[in-house]
């Protein structure tokens, strides 16, 4: 195929993405704020610059001409994307979207106000003097996050008001955007959640996979699996929600759409245009992987139906210090645990949570499969690399 996508961050993401793209015989060009990013190591050409930055990134863009711009981080100048979009450069999903769902405020302002669909109660605060204020409007315990991050940075639970102006601090530091500005949030004591992966195609039509439980640790994503047994009229509604929102988005490419459920209420949490974290497990658990299916939904071709090959289940690994060029002890012990995978992502420096690799486990019992997914990856260890 005689296409070329830009991909906007070359996270581990990115990386699945630019693998099936060249399968597909597309030409990538990668680019990161940060040089050896997982994508560019795959990639065609890589690129090093300021994505925030409205005239570099126009003029990127502008240089290579692609067939489809891809984003995959928040962290982009959205009035670039928008300019482009009118010049006739295909952004993914669309730039519309992209803002959206970049900014916690515009996503809850277009389900809750807009939609009318269940979120959890939420207010702004874009001056720290109105933090008390609003916090008590919520209630004690509430979640604080900046209006843009990704994977949980910045996220914290506040228990009172003693801990406003430090988790305020926090959110701040790690927004993402020049947005000064945070977002409370009512904590839900849920039963559990997930995540529903919905392709849109071009001719508007939504393709739902399996849903897929997960665990998250302060707004990061720890363990997956596929499929999750969840009551049918809790995935109808689940359904028909995605539906009311990806109608009124309309792009073409994959969603993962995120849900609370409490007792017998489904709640809409978040919501991302481009292949998600938890859906990493569908690599082994689908006949099409997330990755797939997102370039052929903007590609415009055939899907076929999706089925589920076997239950499956994901465990990330995380780092607990800072090393450069990173070594993964006990690899060996790992991988003797049958139907298990390790994807090491190759990022050049770890730092305490940042994730840097995922395992990946298949078994006819999906119980069988979280053990054997939780058992390899505590076997794995992440240590300074001695030949750096």
């Amino acid at each position: 195929m005689n296409k070329t996508i830009l991909l906007l961050g070359s996270g581990e993401l990115g990386k699945e993405l630019v693998i099936e793209a060249k399968r597909l015989g597309l030409k990538v060009i990668a680019i990161d704020k940060y040089e050896n990013a997982p994508a560019m190591q795959v990639a065609d050409h890589c690129f090093v610059i300021d994505m925030s930055n409205k005239e570099i990134l126009s003029k990127t863009i502008k240089d290579f001409n692609p067939d489809f711009v891809v984003p995959e981080i928040e962290a982009l100048s959205i009035e670039s994307l928008k300019e482009l979009e009118k010049e006739g450069i295909k952004i993914v999903p669309n730039a519309r979207t992209v803002e959206i769902t970049m900014n916690r405020d515009k996503i809850r302002d277009l389900a809750s106000n807009e939609l009318k669909i269940k979120t959890a109660k939420f207010n702004y605060v874009f001056d720290s003097e109105d933090l008390e204020k609003k916090s008590h409007e919520i209630g004690f315990p509430l979640l604080l996050k900046p209006l843009m991050s990704s994977s949980g940075k910045g996220q914290s639970l506040v228990e009172s008001k003693d801990n406003l102006i430090e988790a305020w601090d926090q959110a701040l530091e790690n927004s993402r955007g020049k947005i000064v500005g945070v977002i409370l949030e009512e904590f839900i004591e849920f039963d559990y959640e997930f995540t529903l992966l919905t392709v849109r195609k071009e001719n508007g039509e939504n393709i739902f996979c399996d849903p897929i439980g997960h665990e998250q640790y302060k707004g990061d994503y720890q363990c997956s699996w596929q499929p999750m047994e969840l009551n049918q009229f809790l995935l109808d509604e689940a359904k028909k929600i995605t539906t009311q929102i990806l109608n009124n988005l309309n792009g073409s490419g994959i969603y993962g759409v995120e849900f609370f459920v409490k007792e017998n209420e489904i709640i809409f949490s978040e919501l991302s245009p481009r292949p998600h974290d938890t859906g990493m497990v569908t690599l082994v658990s689908q006949n099409l992987n997330e990755f797939e299916l997102h370039l052929r939904a903007f590609l415009n071709l055939p899907i076929p139906q999706i089925s589920i090959l076997k239950p499956s289940a994901s465990r990330v690994l995380l780092a607990n210090d800072k090393f450069h060029h990173p070594s993964f002890d006990g690899l060996n012990e790992a991988l003797e645990i049958e139907n298990t995978k390790v994807l090491i992502f190759g990022k050049p420096t770890s730092k305490k949570g940042r994730r840097m690799g995922v395992v990946l486990s298949s078994n006819d019992d999906i119980n069988v499969a979280r053990s054997n997914a939780d058992n390899a990856a505590s076997m794995i260890k992440i240590v300074p690399n001695l030949k750096h």
